[in-house]
Formats: C-alpha cells, structure tokens, sequence
C-alpha cells in the first residue's frame, strides 16, 4: 500500500482543491497516529464525509457529526470530525476570498515546489519556518489539526516540497536530468 501512495500519489504536484481539502483533512486525522492507519480508512473517509465535498460538510447538522461518530470506518475523534466541519466552513471562505484554495496554499512556496537535498530520510524535518507559517495562518482562519508537523507533511505530500530521497526516480531533479516532464 505505501509503494503504490508513493509511486503514485506522495510527492505528486497537487492542484485540485477537492484533493487538496482532503489532503488536508486526512493528514489532521493522522495526528497521533500512523499514515498507514489513515491509509487504510480513507475510501471510508470519502464515503462518510461525501467525497469531502466541503459545501455539503460545513452543513453537517449535530445529528450527522453523532452518526459519523459511530462510524466504525473512520477514526472516531470527536475533535477530529469537528475539526473536519469547521475546517469545511473555512476553506470555502478561502476559495472566496482567493478564488481558489490552490491559489492560496501554494502561496506558501512562491507557487513552485521547494526541491530539497535529501541523502537520507535523517535529512528531513519535521517541520520549517514556510510550514509554521502555512500554520500560524490555517489558525488564523479557523482551521484545526493544522499545526506545523501536518502542515508539513501536507507540503511534501502535495508535492510543495520534494523530499523524495535524492537517489528516489520520482525526485523533481531526477526527472529534469533524465530528460523526463
């Protein structure tokens, strides 16, 4: 399952803002826990949170939030399905005010991803200044489950910054220098 995310997610340049709600959301979820956890439950995510159609969630009434709380498919946190809400709620007042949330979150890194030297896994951090800010303003907007270690690790999955290990054939400088797009 890891190799398959890998080969043909992680890392991958990510510009639909359906997809990158999702992203976000599912990497809150796994605070705490492994990717491997979230991994396994997400056709189920999708499922119970309407594909993570963010209009349909941020009208998600008390009664649905106690529904999904008994649903044995997801992660049942409570503070982690209301954050799923409210987080729904906030990023449909970014797609309004930057007409995207693409537009917005890519901001982050001047609209390019960040490619980084990567010998070994002990060459990447948890978290950095871009991902503290990223932070600081998700907050800000009244997001949740977005500290800078998620906020990281959504940057590297959405492909905003590559630390592919330097030797990885889906490292951005690999591609380039084999002549591959």
């Amino acid at each position: 399952m890891y190799k398959n995310y890998h080969d043909t997610e992680w890392g991958t340049p990510l510009h639909n803002d359906q997809q990158l709600f999702e992203l976000l959301c599912l990497e809150g979820a796994q605070a705490g826990l492994s990717w491997h956890t979230v991994l396994k439950k997400r056709e189920n995510y999708r499922k119970a949170f309407d594909n993570f159609n963010a209009i349909k969630m941020s009208k998600y009434t008390a009664a649905k939030i106690e529904k999904l709380l008994q649903d044995e498919g997801i992660i049942r946190n409570r503070l982690k399905v209301h954050a799923f809400v409210g987080n729904a709620k906030a990023f449909l007042k970014l797609q309004q005010e930057f007409g995207s949330f693409d537009t917005y979150i890519w901001q982050f890194v001047g609209g390019r991803p960040i490619i980084n030297k990567v010998a070994s896994m002990g060459d990447v951090p948890a978290k950095t200044a871009i991902s503290d800010a990223m932070s600081k303003d998700l907050l800000k907007r009244g997001f949740k489950f977005v500290g800078s270690t998620i906020c990281y690790a959504f940057m590297q999955a959405s492909s905003m910054v590559d630390d592919h290990l330097d030797s990885c054939w889906k490292k951005s400088s690999n591609k380039r220098n084999s002549g591959s797009k």
